[in-house]
């Protein structure tokens, strides 16, 4: 019985080894890019308005984070990539300093966070952000607007029910696909990216990434859930 339950032990052991190094190699780092919130001025017509809440991506972004801190441990590489003209707008209409908000969670869960202003920014960090011969991305998540071949970092913030910041599936192939681990978890919680953005990820960096098909909502106290009839995640 003592044997047998050793090998048991034994077995997990080798198990919990083998999870624990595909999700995090030695070194490796984690990013999540969270996308900017749409102003009122552009939705307050919509019978279906966008964003009521400020934190609608940064909240579900803390979400995923606590789970990571849980996985990965306290002092794990976690990178934010935020769009921070988007909470600058945001702010001003909402009357808060939404930048020390988003700060402050930077100091509570011991993040690196690094704020852009253009999606040629997000690619540079992901191949030059680390030297990335010694620190692979491990993961790589996005919790954003987004349609089926774009993530759009201010939809509706700065132009009615459009974008003026992304990162579209033409620029995927500007990513260096030595950049990641093999093994590398990516996933888009926006709306739409499995119809056909997760395709040419796949294709221009060998590695493949979760995406909806169909639309998305973020929750408050869950990450985001699929709405769409027939909805799934695909990758």
């Amino acid at each position: 019985m003592a044997k047998r339950t050793a090998l048991l032990l034994a077995i997990v052991a080798i198990s919990s080894g083998r999870m624990s190094t595909a999700a995090t190699p030695a070194n490796g780092e984690w990013i999540i890019v969270v996308g900017g919130v749409s102003l009122h001025q552009w939705e307050q017509y919509k019978a279906q308005p966008h964003d009521h809440w400020w934190a609608n991506f940064v909240h579900a972004a803390r979400i995923r984070t606590e789970q990571l801190r849980g996985q990965l441990g306290p002092d794990a590489r976690i990178t934010w990539l935020v769009y921070k003209p988007g909470y600058v707008d945001r702010g001003k209409q909402d009357g808060q300093d939404l930048v020390a908000n988003i700060n402050s969670v930077r100091d509570r869960y011991n993040l690196r966070l690094v704020y852009f202003s253009h999606g040629s920014e997000v690619i540079d960090y992901l191949n030059n952000g680390e030297p990335r011969a010694q620190v692979k991305i491990a993961g790589f998540e996005y919790f954003g607007h987004s349609n089926r071949a774009c993530f759009m970092f201010d939809y509706s913030n700065v132009v009615d029910s459009s974008s003026k910041a992304w990162l579209h599936e033409n620029d995927l192939a500007k990513i260096d696909r030595h950049a990641f681990a093999k093994g590398a978890f990516v996933k888009s919680w926006g709306c739409h990216t499995g119809e056909e953005m997760s395709k040419h990820w796949h294709a221009a960096t060998g590695v493949r990434m979760w995406g909806a098909l169909g639309k998305t909502q973020f929750m408050d106290e869950e990450l985001p859930i699929l709405v769409s009839d027939g909805g799934k995640w695909v990758n």
